[in-house]
């Protein structure tokens, strides 16, 4: 289906538009309660839950698959490092592979979870510190990759969207996976195309409005416009969004909403990647 929309700037554009909208769950762990799961899960096309590294357990992990399967979002794993006090975003110094090793376990955990209430693994999302790490350092994108390629290649691996786009593609052959590239509306950015660090003054945008005008530029434009006025190109399959407080979960519905009324399909990413 294509679809006549006006761009940010105002000009009229027809184009097939088709975006994902994932959200980080399942990070609770014992009697510890965190995020909106319940708010925010009807409103997401893809749900990254926790896989007990840095957050979430047993039974919060298949309690979210569950609450995932009840709206029809698909389900993907979000590895972290083993770090439950500062929850994965401390770097860890572990070799390339451990740092698989850690992602094989974790991958394993939630997908007998998900197959056990007869669901399959979309993705994977590293998470926090994994994360940065690896967009710092592609050789831990490749230990990452392959990790997931010897659990399952059908499962997708979801990568920060940047200038790197083609080597990430080709770390994505080499080992016969797909890649998913994401973007942060509510995320400030470097003129460089990485996100700006959470210890840094701005970098979470807590304006809707603000955060709803860049959710639509990247999905009908393609950019971003990062802290110093910078124009960055950054091609996106889906976009991140946070649902851990009810305003937060507000704008999540605002942001799927204002896709919808702009003619963005807003679909899983497995039907487009």
């Amino acid at each position: 289906m294509e679809s006549s929309f006006k761009s940010i700037g105002g000009e009229v554009m027809t184009k097939k538009i088709q975006i994902d909208m994932n959200s980080d769950v399942g990070e609770s762990f014992g009697v510890y309660k965190l995020g909106l799961d319940e708010e925010v899960i009807p409103h997401i096309t893809s749900a990254n839950i926790a896989c007990g590294f840095h957050a979430g357990d047993p039974g919060v992990m298949r309690k979210t698959v569950a609450l995932a399967k009840q709206y029809g979002v698909e389900v993907g794993a979000h590895p972290g490092f083993p770090d439950l006090m500062g929850f994965g975003r401390r770097n860890v110094d572990a070799t390339l592979e451990e740092i698989q090793d850690y992602v094989v376990y974790q991958v394993g955990a939630l997908m007998a979870f998900a197959q056990a209430q007869g669901l399959k693994l979309q993705h994977v999302k590293p998470h926090g510190s994994l994360y940065n790490m690896a967009v710092a350092n592609p050789k831990i994108w490749e230990a990452i990759a392959e990790g997931v390629a010897k659990v399952d290649r059908d499962i997708i691996l979801v990568v920060l969207a940047s200038s790197k786009r083609e080597s990430l593609l080709e770390i994505g052959k080499r080992h016969g996976i797909r890649i998913a590239f994401e973007a942060f509306p509510d995320r400030a950015y470097n003129k460089d195309g990485s996100l700006v660090s959470r210890r840094e003054k701005g970098a979470v945008i807590h304006d809707h409005e603000i955060v709803a005008k860049r959710a639509l530029k990247m999905a009908l434009e393609g950019k971003v416009v990062a802290m110093d006025g910078t124009e960055i190109e950054l091609k996106a399959d889906t976009l991140c969004v946070h649902g851990d407080n009810p305003a937060a979960v507000e704008m999540v519905k605002r942001i799927r909403q204002q896709l919808k009324d702009t003619g963005v399909t807003v679909i899983p990413m497995k039907w487009f990647v």
